[in-house]
Order: C-alpha cells, then structure tokens, then sequence
C-alpha cells in the first residue's frame, strides 16, 4: 500500500508539472504571426499584462523591421542587457543552496539593533545633504555643535561656496541608512548631528521623534529577508573575487585615474 500510495503521489507531483509545463508554452496571442506564450507573462493581473507584452511585441517588430538590431548602440546594449541577465541567472541558481538564516540569527539580529526594533523611532528631520571633501568633515562638526538652527550651518556652508541641497522629511527607523542609527536614537528635538556620507557629509537636525517600537514576532519576517539579502550579497561578492583569482585578466587600455 505504501509503494502504490507513493508511485500515485508521484504521478500526481508529475501531472502538475506537465500541467505547468504546457500552460507556459501554451500561446496567448498572436501579433502579426509572431506568438505570445504565458510563460511571458508573469503579473497578477494577466489582462493588463498581456495587452503591455503585446504592444511591446508591435513596438520590437517595428524596430526590426526599421533594422535597429544592426546600430551598433543598440546591439551594444542588447548584448549588455542579455550579459546582464546571464549573470544575474548564475548568481541566482549559485545562491539557491544558500542555508536560511536560523532563529538564532534572527533572535541576534533583534537584540543587537534596538534602535531598528525594541527602541524603533518614526524620525522628522530637516537635512543638508552636502558636497564636502574628508578633511572638512570635523571643521562642518565642530561648527554644528555650535549652532542652534540647521540654516547657521546652512549659512556657514554658503559663506564657503559648498554645494549643498536642503530637505525636510518623515521616515521611519529602517528607512535611514544604518550607520545614522546609533546616534540618532539618543537625539532630542532641536539637537543637530553630521554624518559622514560617499559624497560628502549629511547635517541632520531633528525635528521631532516618534516611539514605533516592533515586537520581535513581528521584526522576525523582515529580519530573516534582511539577512538572507545580505547573505546573498557577501555570496556575490566572494564568488567574484574567486572568479577573478582563478581568471586570466589582462589590460590592454591605460585607464585615466
């Protein structure tokens, strides 16, 4: 009885399959002779989705027709786009063996960042987001901790001919880039802190602070997505470097640095 039950779930996990593979080739449309098939439309919405690849369809024959493939823009950035997607693919089936991240990492994550989770802040600030080199970073400091409003700051930056650009904003704790985090979850209203950034440097000054604190059942679902993201992105990284030191690369251009 055991080995019918299983030669029938067998069967049966084989019917969906071939159910599943004939419903992606099974054609939708036909534009101008050219078929449509499922398997090319993935959205919710298979309608609306379908009428979308059909004018893209019409749009791809005209630019056939009107011989695009052969502009050397073009068939460059065709081949970009399907290099692109190549490597996205390898990365992707490479990362599937992945392990989840465990309770145990999750509970961890929890615990060590309070100001994402147990101390959650929702954050209103105004910002200056400015252009400034490394060495100008303690000066801009130094001169904020003096000031009382963010427009002293701003007007100091003017005085120096820095290019800067002036917003206010609402977000929440895990939409702030988290090396603000620490520092930010001890500021009151009216405080003024600068942060280091790629291009330069960002003034914050806090308007108001909002408790919104997630309970760690409620934390758990977007910590383990977090952590497999970011243990998908060091996989990428370390599998490029093994490729490049097992790779034969050779620069024939001299690069201006």
């Amino acid at each position: 009885m055991r080995t019918v039950a299983l030669l029938l779930l067998l069967a049966l996990t084989g019917c969906e399959r071939a159910t599943a593979d004939r419903a992606a080739v099974q054609p939708l449309a036909r534009v101008n002779g050219v078929e449509i098939f499922a398997r090319q439309v993935n959205a919710p919405n298979l309608n609306q989705a379908l009428e979308k690849v059909i004018d893209r369809e019409l749009l791809v024959q005209k630019a056939i027709g009107a011989g695009l493939e052969s502009d050397p823009a073009v068939a460059d950035a065709i081949d970009a786009a399907r290099r692109h997607v190549l490597a996205q693919a390898y990365l992707e089936r490479a990362a599937s063996a992945l392990t989840k991240p465990t309770r145990e990492e999750v509970r961890a994550f929890y615990n060590e960042n309070p100001a994402l989770f147990a101390e959650r802040r929702i954050y209103r600030v105004r910002e200056l987001a400015a252009s400034a080199p490394a060495e100008m970073i303690d000066v801009l400091r130094a001169q904020a901790a003096r000031a009382k409003e963010l427009e002293e700051v701003a007007a100091w930056l003017r005085a120096r001919n820095a290019h800067f650009s002036a917003t206010t904003y609402t977000q929440p704790a895990e939409q702030l880039p988290l090396a603000f985090l620490p520092q930010m979850a001890r500021m009151k209203p009216g405080e003024i802190a600068v942060f280091a950034t790629p291009l330069g440097a960002s003034v914050i000054q806090l308007i108001h602070a909002e408790e919104a604190p997630l309970g760690a059942a409620e934390a758990s679902a977007l910590i383990e997505q977090f952590l497999a993201g970011r243990r998908r992105l060091e996989f990428a990284e370390a599998e490029v470097k093994r490729l490049r030191e097992g790779a034969r690369i050779q620069y024939v251009a001299q690069l201006k640095r």
